[in-house]
């Protein structure tokens, strides 16, 4: 697993425990995102390193940086069509021009004009930005807010292949860790080590509240 784990409660007392943030692992050249899928998807995905056969690209997909938010999301990879996690390495310019072209899936007053003036932007833009509530690995809710980000028409595209630098299946990990969730272990609870993301681009981070 290229994934770099470390101790969640460790890790988790470094973290911050409010606000908006990009929890995620990242270099100078890639970052992390995930996905979870039934195994027609998840298995074409790990063994032909792009998305594709029963993968649509028609649909929206969403893309989380932040693990914990997808455990909550996926049941830890029990809910049924998502039993195969995907952690994909993705190229970092990729997913800065995702959030470079991203609308907020919901008003935001202090954005626009108007709502009418939000609703074009949603109907121009193929890429959706929203900040949900952090999770702990129990699924409690947090202060701290996550991100999860939209991709559809061209943008799916490119991310189904030509974004990707690789793609992993840790679900035999995530299966590993959640009988520690699951037996009040979370001493001994490993999870993919993680930071908040910020770009250079300082204009980007004020929309997207990271500053």
């Amino acid at each position: 697993m290229k994934l770099e784990i470390t101790n969640y409660k460790k890790q988790e007392e470094n973290w911050p425990q409010q606000g908006y943030h990009i929890m995620a692992q990242y270099d100078d050249e890639k970052i992390v995102v995930y996905q979870s899928y039934r195994p027609a998807i998840g298995n074409f995905a790990v063994g032909n390193q792009f998305f594709g056969g029963p993968f649509s690209l028609e649909r929206m997909t969403w893309i989380k940086p932040n693990f914990l938010w997808m455990m909550y999301r996926n049941g830890w990879g029990t809910k049924e069509g998502q039993e195969v996690v995907l952690a994909i390495h993705l190229k970092r310019e990729a997913f800065e021009n995702y959030l470079s072209n991203a609308v907020y899936s919901s008003f935001k007053p202090e954005l626009y004009k108007s709502y009418e003036d939000w609703q074009l932007d949603v109907t121009a833009s193929d890429v959706r930005l929203q900040w949900d509530p952090d999770h702990d690995p129990y699924g409690a809710k947090l202060e701290r807010r996550a991100i999860q980000i939209g991709l559809r028409k061209e943008f799916i595209k490119s991310y189904a292949s030509e974004d990707i630098l690789e793609i992993e299946d840790i679900s035999k990990f995530v299966k590993e860790q959640y009988a520690l969730v699951q037996s009040n272990n979370l001493e001994a609870l490993v999870t993919p080590l993680e930071k908040p993301f910020i770009f250079k681009n300082k204009k980007l981070n004020k929309y997207l509240k990271l500053e």
